[in-house]
């Protein structure tokens, strides 16, 4: 057995997450990655895809997701998603909630690709839909 101590919490950057967000890595193995995310209410990522697909299992609170295209669903504590590989998305918290989720993903550390490719922030209009 081997305990691992908690690290400290990261904000997300801006450049990726509006809002305040911070997440703690949970596991950061060879091949799969695990954090918790925490959104304050409001904060959300932005546009983003996964080389290898992402899985979300909300842990606490309510939240938003929505594929390229698709529409503004709510997500609940005990909902999981999954997002394909290469799917563009965006997840967070509603305007009056937090939300907490585990966000789990494939990825090789060695690789020279990234494992997501982040793209413009959500607009208000994509964000207030549903």
């Amino acid at each position: 057995m081997e305990i691992q101590p908690k690290g400290p919490s990261t904000k997300g950057p801006a450049e990726m997450f509006a809002g305040d967000v911070y997440f703690d890595v949970i596991a950061r193995g060879d091949d799969m990655r695990v954090n918790i995310v925490r959104f304050a209410p409001g904060a959300h990522t932005a546009w983003h895809k996964h080389l290898r697909g992402q899985t979300l299992h909300v842990t606490d609170g309510l939240g938003l997701v929505q594929s390229r295209g698709g529409e503004v669903v709510e997500i609940r504590a005990g909902d999981t998603i999954y997002t394909p590989p290469g799917e563009w998305h965006w997840h967070g918290a509603t305007p009056e909630n937090f939300m907490a989720h585990l966000a789990m993903w494939e990825g090789d550390i060695d690789s020279n690709e990234p494992e997501a490719t982040w793209g413009d922030h959500v607009t208000d209009e994509e964000y207030g839909t549903r």
